[in-house]
Parts: structure tokens; C-alpha cells; sequence
């Protein structure tokens, strides 16, 4: 018999991966998962393999083990993948000590994380950053030249600002 299988908590459009176990604490790694959070995979990919953080290359395995995933188990192209999201999470720490004077001892943690990276493939997106994109293009020019019509009549009124007092000489 058995038990039911799990339903998939992600959509059709989305595959993951997770990286357990890697030896550099969360607050470091969050650094190098807010470098790729949002890009297109194969940008991810390039911004990573050249990254001079240590943990990038992990990081970037992972990446490639998720667009592995969706192109294997889901069946998306792998061309229009984006890392949707990537979040990072604790994991156990090492407790180790160091010798210190009077025999004392200082504590010493070595931190482990984990990181789940998310790719979403991007026709599912199109039709909404449109939308977004055309009401924001749409305002900044209306800001530009209201910012353009505000900043001309300061200039003519400098200038005849300046004509005036020369007028007054001469007068």
C-alpha cells in the first residue's frame, strides 16, 4: 500500500534545487544569493563563475542542478529560465574552542547554511512587467517635462534678473 504521494508545493513552471551543508556561514552566503536573485539563469551563471567569493562555485552548482531539474523532470526550456528566488537558511555549527590564557577557553562556532534556488521560466511573467513597464514609461516623461517646464521660466527669470541691474547702470 503506502502513503499517498506529496503534492508539489511549487507551480508547473518551477523547478528547485538545494545545497546543504556548505561550510560558510548564512549572513556570507546571502551576499553571493543576492547576486543572482532575479536574473536570467545564464547571467546568473556568468556573474557567478566569476565572482571572487569561495562559495560562488557551490552556489553556482546548485544553480545548474535547478535548471538541470527543469529541463529533466519538468520539461521547460531552458533558455527562458530566471532565478525567481534564492533564500538561504541555517544548518548545525561546528562548537570548537580555543586555549586562552589562565586556563580559560574561548568558544569558536563554524557556521553551516543551506541555499534553495527557485527558476521560473519567463512566458508565464511576460504579460504582467508589461503592463508595469509601459505605466512607469508612461510617467517618467510627464516627471521630465514638468521637471523641464519648471527649471525654464528659473532660467528666464535669472537672466532677466541679471538684465535689469545692467539696465540700472546705464539708466
Amino acid at each position: 500500500m503506502g502513503k499517498p504521494k506529496r503534492e508539489r508545493s511549487l507551480s508547473d513552471s518551477e523547478a528547485q534545487a538545494v545545497a546543504r551543508n556548505l561550510r560558510v556561514s548564512p549572513r556570507k552566503l546571502n551576499l553571493v544569493a543576492g547576486l543572482i536573485r532575479g536574473k536570467a539563469v545564464d547571467t546568473a551563471l556568468a556573474d557567478l563563475e566569476f565572482s571572487r567569493k569561495r562559495i560562488a562555485q557551490d552556489v553556482r552548482k546548485c544553480v545548474m542542478s535547478a535548471v538541470a531539474n527543469a529541463e529533466n523532470n519538468h520539461g521547460l526550456d531552458v533558455n527562458e529560465l530566471v532565478v525567481s528566488e534564492a533564500f538561504v537558511g541555517k544548518n548545525l555549527i561546528m562548537r570548537r574552542f580555543q586555549a586562552r590564557g589562565r586556563g580559560r577557553a574561548s568558544s569558536i562556532t563554524k557556521p553551516f547554511s543551506q541555499i534553495t534556488v527557485i527558476v521560473r521560466q519567463k512566458a508565464d511573467e511576460e504579460g504582467e512587467k508589461p503592463a508595469k513597464k509601459k505605466s512607469q514609461a508612461a510617467g517618467k516623461p510627464a516627471a521630465k517635462e514638468a521637471k523641464g517646464a519648471a527649471k525654464k521660466p528659473a532660467a528666464t527669470a535669472k537672466k532677466s534678473g541679471k538684465a535689469k541691474p545692467a539696465a540700472k547702470e546705464t539708466a
